[in-house]
C-alpha cells in the first residue's frame, strides 16, 4: 500500500512528488526491516533495479526556463532507508523532428562543480503540507558556493522571511571527491551532466535516530545565469513537511 503526497508550483510548472510504503520510516528503520527487498529474486543481468518495496521515493520535476523541456528526478530509499538510486528523465514536449535531449551530450562536461560555483541571488516559496497547516512562506535568498586551492568548500545559505524581515544564516563546509559534494553537515551532492546536482542526506537512519529533519533537493541550471531548485523537506517519521521551489540568478 502507498500514500502519494504531491505539491505544484503551476508560475514555474513545477512539482514536488513522494511516495511512500504504509509504514512509516521511524517505526520501522529502528526495527531493521522497512520494507521487502528483492534480493532473493532473478532479475536480468547488469540489471539495476529498486527495491520492491522502497521506504520513500520522491519525484522532483523543473521546466526548463527557457525550452520547452523539463527534468524529471527521482531519490530512491532502500528499505532500509539508505539512497539507493537516482533516476534522471530529460523530455521534451512534442519533440516533432527536432533532437530528443540526451544527458550523454554532457557526459563530457570536464567540470560538473564549475557552474554551482559563485553566488546566486533569488527568491524562495515553500508550502507546507495540510498536516503543517498548510501554509505558505517566501524568502529572499543568497546563496554563496565556493573552493579554495586545497579542494575545501564553504556554502552559505541566507534567507530573507518576507513577513517579518527575520534573516538566517546557514554555513556548511566540505570537500569534493569525483563527482560528489560531500558537507560536514551529513548531506551530499550528487554532481549529474547537463547543469543538475541531486542533494540527498548521508544517513538517513542518523536523523531519525535523532528524531530530527532531512531534506532531498534537485538544482538544474539550463541556462549561463539562472538556475532552479526544489527542496522536500521530511520530519523524523518521514512524512513530507514541506516543498519549497527557488528561483535564482547568477550575480
Amino acid at each position: 500500500m502507498f500514500s502519494l503526497q504531491i505539491c505544484f508550483f503551476p508560475n514555474a510548472r513545477a512539482f514536488s512528488l513522494r511516495y511512500q510504503t504504509a509504514g512509516m520510516l521511524e517505526n520501522v528503520l529502528r526495527q531493521g526491516v522497512l520494507g521487502e527487498d528483492d534480493t532473493g529474486e532473478e532479475s536480468p543481468r547488469n540489471l539495476k533495479l529498486p527495491s520492491r518495496k522502497p521506504a520513500i521515493v520522491c519525484e522532483n520535476c523543473l521546466h526548463s526556463l527557457g525550452k520547452d523541456i523539463r527534468a524529471r528526478v527521482f531519490h530512491i530509499l532502500d528499505p532500509k532507508g539508505i539512497l539507493e538510486m537516482l533516476l534522471v528523465f530529460l523530455e521534451e514536449k512534442e519533440a516533432g523532428n527536432h533532437v530528443v535531449p540526451r544527458l550523454e551530450n554532457y557526459e563530457h562536461d570536464e567540470n560538473r562543480l564549475l557552474p554551482f560555483l559563485g553566488q546566486w541571488k533569488g527568491h524562495s516559496v515553500t508550502k507546507r503540507s495540510g498536516v503543517y497547516g498548510a501554509t505558505i512562506a517566501e524568502h529572499d535568498t543568497l546563496a554563496t558556493l565556493e573552493i579554495d586551492e586545497k579542494g575545501h568548500l564553504t556554502q552559505v545559505i541566507t534567507a530573507t522571511s518576507k513577513d517579518d524581515n527575520i534573516t538566517t544564516n546557514v554555513p556548511w563546509t566540505g570537500c569534493i571527491l569525483e563527482n560528489t559534494v560531500i558537507f560536514d553537515k551529513g548531506f551530499q551532492f550528487t554532481l549529474l551532466p547537463g547543469g543538475m546536482y541531486m542533494g540527498y542526506p548521508s544517513d538517513i537512519s542518523k536523523s531519525v535516530a535523532e528524531s530530527t529533519s532531512f531534506h532531498l533537493e534537485f538544482c538544474w541550471i539550463d541556462s549561463s545565469s539562472k538556475r532552479q531548485r526544489l527542496v522536500r523537506t521530511y520530519d523524523a517519521e518521514g512524512y513530507a513537511v514541506s516543498s519549497t521551489y527557488f528561483l535564482e540568478t547568477k550575480i
